[in-house]
């Protein structure tokens, strides 16, 4: 398995575990707001998506969107936040970009992985 240049993590907040199964779209966004989905993946039993897109990407704009209501609706738990975008710049082509979830019901967060 190789290793994308982007990859992402979701540790559910309420458990204290990671989100296995949860579905995550990686989008280049363009100047004028158009998107282009570049890659989809959903996270393994650890919460993770290592191979999310290529193993190179060019400086740009990127999203990605989570499909946190389905990851919810299977535990059968309620949640405000059918999906969770995340958009983000890439400005160093040489750099790897970790993009991680951090996730409850009711709210998120996230941060510059390493």
């Amino acid at each position: 398995m190789t290793v994308s240049q982007i990859t992402t993590h979701i540790l559910d907040q309420v458990t204290g575990r990671p989100a296995a199964g949860v579905g995550a779209v990686l989008y280049a966004v363009a100047d004028d707001g158009g998107v282009e989905v570049l890659a989809k993946g959903v996270t393994n039993t650890d919460g993770r998506i290592r191979d999310l897109g290529p193993e190179e990407l060019p400086i740009g704009v990127y999203r990605i969107e989570f499909a946190t209501g389905e990851y919810f609706a299977a535990t059968g738990t309620a949640t405000f936040y059918p999906t969770v975008s995340l958009t983000f710049t890439m400005d160093n082509p040489a750099e790897h970009y970790h993009v991680p979830l951090l996730l409850s019901p009711f709210a998120f967060s996230t941060y510059r992985g390493s």
